[in-house]
């Protein structure tokens, strides 16, 4: 019986145009409006003179390992025209387009023969794109003919980005900076034309200085990337047919310089071996508002086509809880719309060092006409407002004044509530657990001059004031036990399959204590094991789901009957290859560029085109955990119908600079929206039984630059209060079935061998239930190939060490990695028993996957659960 279920009918699926549909439905909530005299919405479909890099060739999401192969992309240009607009540039984009093509065909060609140049074979040019990125600069200078063809006065420039693995943004004119072309398009549009829309069809911050100092620029769009529909978005947004609620998910600086890790972020102090986060836990509005810095855009900023009132309804404080609840009403007279509310807290001044106000709480409105309102609700914890100590090893809540603050964004807050607590409290009692051996890294202590909100001291005195009782905290001592004992299970006196373990007829100890050492380091190893090279490292090294990252051993298939677990890239959608050919001997070819034609691809053709939906930035940016709720079903409907059992999303780091690379990826800059976020979209995808999310990367990962050998440098309260908490918060509100660890070292430990983040901040701290994985290659003399720097100061990490320290998988695997595990169990470094629990681990999971289904989604999972919010 074939293993490969992808449909074999070239047609579009309903499927696909479902999915499309309800990206279409979702994604304009998504997209947030900076600026509006009042030009938006346009009133028809009229004639419109379009320019910008991204008017035709609209980027739908970043590169490398993030993209997703989509049956057709529509550009803005197409998706204006479709919604009934005429656009009277084609000469100008025509001039665009062949520019951009033929510098395209030039840089690729430049890759390889670079890379035939190195000894390398032809297909290596696709990883060094990927190390060394295309930054485009072809523009078409717009001159007078085109305007006067353009026959209308409106026009819309769209500015476009793209960046993706393996490469760092720089500051730079071109990519965070405008370019010189850039500006002086948009000066001579602006004067040219009565009405001038900008669309920023962009993954990640860019300086807007140029946007805001050009008189006559009339809107400005955060359009973003929205994936293969993002033409169609735009014409909805444009047109009113649908409404934009997003609010920004960052702080978009004056200056790239005001960021605090602008400096010394990744290579722009010349060093990317070794980064110090010398700002600590001031990360974005952390900074801006603790360090009285005024942005260009706060976090949380953004309009839309009507206004709203906000004002505290009700506010309790009772026990561990804090219920606040906000009446909401659309002010505006013609067009309907949806409000954020966001609650920020302010601690104790006299209490450790602490930002200036925190998020601690958000919800969304739905749909408000015009006069109407609605009350939300807005439920957290008081432990979810601790802090942590190094000096004491614990969590606590200092005593002293707890400002409560209701507003839009965090530069538009308003006191809402005053809770006094008489005396320290510990929620939460641990081992400090990352020390670096280089020392404590120095980092920025704030003063008095921090920002105030306006009224402040008058709203404070007015607010109602609540007392924390201290006796309604119950201080938890984490528990951190050892290694268990090698299994001494009675076994049956026969070889076990792990069908009977999943029938209830075995048990799993049973079956585990009866695998050899060898199959359970093969149990380790992904199924690439004796196949690793170029392929493997784009990100489909699976064998039986082509196109898929990666997948479980089959090694142990004839003889224990272990079905292997498919393991594909995302978040912007499933990775998979969209066309491919199934052979009589049961294997499986993807076509690539090759028509059914062509010589050796005689067999069954299958087709899995994906849908693309919005790049993370934009979904948090809707700051609706319903709508990724459901743009993550999306995704699990489609990793039903090919079989991929687990997604190697969401991507979940700190948006820590905004140079780094794969930020289109991540959330936010702040830890509780990326992590309710990421909950939200693994929560859309489990609710497809025996299919499973993996959040990645863990740990301290905010750097593309010689990614698998930077050493992030960090105390223990920022990993805890930023880099760690949006997972911490992931695990506890939707327990995903994985967890992928990072390529770089977290001081001087790669964290693939960090057993004190893998084992006891994730799984004796937080309960975390299911697997870990590595990154790609990360064991692997390969990745040493494939480094950005030619001297290394670090080493690869140890698959070995990989096995201590619970990480459980090693991908794609490779001899090597099989290799090292037995001389590491040989050597000491590892025991039998630390085998036996990783395949614990493994196994577990894997009977809940759809490939056994022995438990459902909705059982228990292992694990404590605490409401954030």
């Amino acid at each position: 019986m074939s293993r490969f279920t992808a449909p074999t009918t070239p047609e579009i699926s309903s499927r696909e145009i479902r999915n499309m549909q309800r990206v279409r439905d979702l994604a304009v909530e998504c997209m947030v409006l900076l600026k509006n005299d009042g030009t938006l919405p346009l009133t028809e479909a009229g004639k419109i003179a379009l320019f910008g890099n991204g008017a035709r060739a609209t980027v739908k999401g970043g590169t490398g390992s993030g993209d997703v192969y989509v049956r057709e992309t529509v550009s803005i240009e197409e998706g204006l025209e479709r919604e009934g607009f005429t656009v009277t540039t084609k000469g100008w984009l025509d001039r665009q387009e062949a520019a951009a093509r033929a510098e395209k065909e030039a840089y690729e060609q430049a890759m390889i023969d670079a890379a035939l140049a190195a000894g390398q074979p032809k297909e290596a040019a696709q990883m060094m794109m990927m190390l060394q990125p295309m930054t485009p600069v072809a523009l078409e200078k717009i001159t007078e003919e085109d305007v006067g063809q353009a026959d209308t006065d409106l026009a819309v420039y769209v500015l476009a980005r793209n960046s993706g693995e393996g490469k760092d943004r720089s500051a730079e004119k071109g990519d965070y900076e405008l370019s010189d072309h850039e500006k002086s398009a948009l000066a001579f549009l602006a004067e040219k034309f009565d009405r001038l829309i900008v669309l920023l069809n962009i993954g990640g911050v860019i300086d807007t200085k140029p946007l805001r100092e050009i008189e006559g620029i009339n809107a400005v769009v955060l359009s973003g990337q929205m994936g293969n529909i993002t033409g169609l978005t735009v014409a909805d947004l444009l047109l009113g047919r649908g409404i934009p609620s997003g609010r920004l998910s960052d702080t978009w600086a004056e200056d790239y310089r005001d960021y605090p890790s602008s400096a010394g972020f990744s290579g722009n102090d010349g060093d990317v071996c070794d980064e110090y986060y010398t700002e600590g836990i001031f990360v974005g509005y952390r900074y801006f508002d603790t360090f009285n810095v005024s942005p260009a855009y706060p976090f949380g900023f953004g309009l839309g086509y009507t206004d709203f009132s906000m004002e505290p309804a009700e506010i309790k404080c009772e026990g561990d809880s804090l219920l606040v609840r906000v009446k909401v009403t659309n002010t505006g007279k013609t067009y309907a719309g949806k409000e954020v509310v966001q609650i920020y807290v302010s601690g104790p001044e006299d209490g450790g060092i602490r930002p200036y106000q925190e998020l601690r709480g958000f919800a969304k409105t739905g749909l408000l006409s015009p006069g109407e309102s609605e009350t939300v609700s807005v439920c957290m914890k008081l432990e979810s407002f601790a802090e942590y100590s190094e000096e004491r090893a614990a969590w606590y809540l200092p005593a002293g004044e707890y400002i409560v603050r209701v507003g839009r964004h965090s530069r538009d807050t308003h006191v809402a509530a005053v809770l006094t607590l008489s005396q320290d409290v510990v929620t939460q009692k641990v081992r400090n657990l990352f020390s670096d051996p280089a020392g404590k890294v120095e980092e920025i202590r704030p003063g008095k001059d921090h920002y105030t909100a306006p009224c402040e001291a008058e709203e404070k005195a007015a607010a109602p004031k609540f007392v924390i009782d201290p006796a309604a905290f119950t201080a938890e001592t984490a528990v951190y036990p050892d290694v268990p004992d090698v299994i001494e299970a009675a076994a049956p006196d026969h070889e076990l399959t792990f069908d009977e373990v999943a029938q209830g007829k075995a048990s799993l100890e049973a079956f585990i204590s009866q695998l050899s050492d060898e199959e359970l380091a093969y149990l380790m190893v992904g199924n690439s094991v004796d196949n690793v090279g170029f392929n493997s490292v784009l990100g489909a090294a699976a064998k039986t789901l082509p196109g898929a990252a990666g997948e479980t051993t089959g090694k142990l298939e004839e003889k224990r009957g272990l079905k292997q677990m498919e393991l594909c890239d995302g978040p912007a959608g499933l990775r998979l290859t969209p066309e491919y050919i199934e052979k009589e001997d049961g294997t499986a070819i993807g076509l690539g560029g090759m028509s059914a034609g062509d010589p050796d691809t005689a067999g069954i053709r299958h087709y899995q085109y994906c849908t693309a939906i919005p790049i993370a930035m934009m979904l948090a940016s809707s700051w609706n955990l319903e709508l990724i709720q459901e743009f993550g079903d999306i995704v699990g409907s489609e990793m039903e119908e090919f079989g991929a059992t687990l997604w190697l999303a969401p991507g979940m780091n700190i948006h820590r600079n905004p140079l780094c690379g794969r930020n289109f990826e991540y959330y936010s800059e702040d830890p509780l929206l990326a992590g309710k976020c990421a909950a939200a979209d693994t929560k859309g995808v489990q609710k497809h039984p025996g299919f499973g999310t993996t959040i990645k990367h863990f740990l301290a990962n905010s750097q593309e630059d010689n990614r698998m050998f930077t050493n992030s440098h960090i105390s223990e309260k920022a990993i805890r209060e930023i880099y760690a908490r949006n997972f911490q918060i992931t695990v506890q509100e939707s327990q995903p079935m994985s967890v992928m660890t990072s390529y770089n070292l977290v001081n001087g430990t790669h964290a693939a061998n960090h057993e004190d983040s893998v084992t006891h901040l994730l799984r004796d701290e937080w309960g975390f239930g299911g697997m870990v994985m590595t990154d790609w290659l990360t064991t692997s003399d390969l990745s040493v190939s494939l480094s950005a720097t030619s001297e290394l100061k670090y080493q690869k990490s140890d698959a070995a060490v990989c096995v201590r320290a619970q990480n459980d998988l090693i991908e794609p695997g490779e001899k090597a990695d099989f290799t090292r595990i037995l001389e590491g169990l040989s050597e000491g470094v590892i025991t039998r028993a630390h085998l036996e629990r990783n395949a614990g681990n493994i196994l577990t999971l894997m009977l809940r996957t759809h490939l056994y289904c022995s438990r459902s989604y909705n059982e228990t999972v292992p694990g404590k659960c605490i409401t954030f919010e």
